[in-house]
């Protein structure tokens, strides 16, 4: 199979866990974090929806430098909401990656924060960080709602509470 068909069809697949596991946060716990150091169950959320655009980002950018593009995250109100954001983040970029060219793959993207440089990598790395991301925020989401007596659904295979 080809990269970029294996690549699209990895992403679709952790759509599908992602979309469960933002559909069960209740908007009344947007506010709660288990510590002072951990975000918020709304910023934790509001980034793992947004991650799927950072496959945009490697393919039609050379870097993000802080210095210059604050990060502000989007101030999602509801639920609902959150779950619309994921939708337009998700198809940036499947879109994106279903017109990518396999030779920028190699092509080298910066994370840097003016002239402190956090990463150099080739973009096709990048992707996949991205991948590794929403996967590494999605169970830290799951921690957060296990601490809140939330059911959690299943990833690859029956969650605990799913089980028999």
């Amino acid at each position: 199979m080809e990269l970029i068909q294996s690549l699209l069809k990895e992403m679709e697949k952790e759509a599908q866990t992602t979309r469960k596991m933002l559909a069960i946060i209740p908007t009344d716990k947007f506010d709660w974090q288990p510590h002072p150091k951990s975000m918020t169950i709304k910023r934790l959320a509001t980034h793992i929806a947004e991650l799927p655009s950072w496959v945009s980002m490697a393919l039609t950018t050379d870097e993000l430098d802080f210095s210059n593009n604050p990060y502000e995250p989007v101030d999602i109100k509801d639920t609902p909401a959150l779950l619309e954001y994921f939708e337009r983040s998700l198809e940036s970029g499947k879109s994106h990656l279903e017109k990518a060219d396999i030779a920028q793959f190699d092509e080298p993207w910066t994370l840097r924060n003016g002239s402190e440089i956090y990463d150099v990598s080739p973009k096709g790395d990048v992707i996949r960080m991205s991948y590794s991301q929403i996967v590494h925020h999605r169970a830290q989401l799951g921690v957060f709602l296990r601490l809140l007596d939330i059911p959690i659904p299943g990833s690859y295979g029956p969650s605990a509470d799913e089980s028999f």
